[in-house]
């Protein structure tokens, strides 16, 4: 894999904080043409640096106002190959991490209120064959959101 060097370092700060500035605000604030930050954004694209593009969408506006955390444990952690496939069926779960301590995989997920999240959870997860038990932490806010750290100490 190809270095990343100290202007894509500073197109990714400029690009993280506002995916929508053109390219021409990008090449003036780093003293390169447009065409040069164009095939840097487009090589670090290629290279697996740059992973996706586009809107957050605040999910309250759309009616999902809890958050939650859902430690799952399964029967053999070897099932994750089967679990994951049937996690990903279900909408709400908007991301799954395969875990080391108490849990095999922790999941986040948003539901529209108490009522829907037992379905999710009874109904559902705790339904898919490998899931031995669940444990539930529910946000009550998000403290931090932000993109991993561009620059380090260390350049």
């Amino acid at each position: 894999m190809q270095k990343i060097d100290k202007l894509d370092k500073k197109i990714l700060e400029i690009i993280s904080q506002n995916a929508r500035i053109p390219f021409k605000d990008v090449a003036l604030e780093c003293g390169v043409s447009r065409a040069a930050i164009h095939q840097r954004v487009q090589r670090m694209v290629e290279m697996d640096v740059i992973v996706g593009s586009g809107y957050f969408v605040n999910p309250k506006v759309l009616g999902y106002n809890t958050c939650t955390y859902i430690g799952v444990k399964l029967e053999k952690g070897s099932m994750y190959k089967t679990v994951i496939p049937e996690l990903d069926k279900i909408p709400e779960i908007v991301e799954s991490h395969f875990t080391t301590g108490p849990y095999t995989i922790l999941i986040k997920l948003y539901a529209r209120d108490n009522e829907h999240l037992m379905d999710l959870l009874n109904d559902r997860i705790q339904e898919i064959d490998g899931v031995v038990a669940t444990e539930t932490m529910i946000s009550l806010s998000q403290g931090v959101k932000r993109q991993i750290p561009i620059s380090r100490t260390e350049d």
